[in-house]
């Protein structure tokens, strides 16, 4: 393709995209690795349930999953990359092709504890971005009446973590009403919603886990590293 008409673009650093570069990798065959994350350390925890009761599903769909525990992780910043804590999520994130957020609402928004977790995970490592291109679904719950300012926030976070966030999502209503004696989610429109979440991310994860690097692949960031790699070679 002629770049004639576009005297802004670097026509070697042009690439068109197409359904054969997109789809030319071959499709990896182990277990869709989902990693799950909850917004709250109460000792029954609607969030944690939740996740469970997602993490459920997607062993039924044939993913593999975890589940990190919050407790103990410090708040940002306030210790190094070493604590324990914080080197396992970031381990768990590395591992993870896709993810998913839960989240009690609290005061109109996600918690605290869910948001430390988001900001313990960095942009960057060394070279790789451990997030980038990766799947996430959202949910929350809520005490009183469905509301969802919190999974739109964690859809904000999603998008400036580079993650490809999936159009459906689960808002779960007075939650406590939701889970019975042994901490089951009860039938309900709304876990048929949940079923509808994880199924969709399931598939999601399929069509991008093997092509994240291709459709995350940047014109701007092309143009960078080839204006580095020009500097680089003009001062040896």
């Amino acid at each position: 393709m002629s770049c004639s008409d576009l005297p802004n673009i670097e026509e070697t650093l042009f690439h068109v995209p197409t359904a054969e570069a997109v789809f030319r990798r071959p499709f990896s065959s182990h277990r869709p690795r989902i990693l799950l994350l909850y917004g709250s350390v109460r000792q029954r925890s609607f969030s944690r349930l939740l996740t469970q009761e997602a993490a459920r599903l997607l062993e039924a769909m044939g993913a593999e999953t975890r589940i990190f525990n919050p407790s103990g992780l410090p708040l940002p910043d306030d210790t190094g990359a070493d604590h324990l804590k914080v080197a396992e999520l970031r381990e768990l994130v590395s591992w993870s092709e896709g993810m998913v957020w839960s989240s009690p609402e609290r005061h109109g928004a996600m918690t605290g504890i869910m948001k430390a977790q988001i900001d313990w995970i960095p942009l960057s490592i060394g070279s790789v971005r451990p997030t980038q291109g990766k799947t996430l679904a959202v949910m929350q719950v809520s005490g009183g009446s469905q509301s969802f300012n919190a999974v739109n926030q964690m859809r904000v976070l999603g998008r400036w973590m580079r993650m490809l966030t999936i159009p459906n999502q689960s808002s779960v209503a007075k939650a406590w009403r939701e889970f019975d004696d042994n901490d089951r989610m009860k039938p309900s429109s709304y876990y048929d919603r949940v079923v509808d979440v994880m199924e969709e991310l399931v598939r999601f994860t399929y069509l991008v886990r093997d092509r994240s690097d291709y459709l995350v692949d940047r014109y701007s960031e092309r143009k960078e590293t080839a204006a580095e790699l020009h500097a680089r070679l003009a001062s040896d």
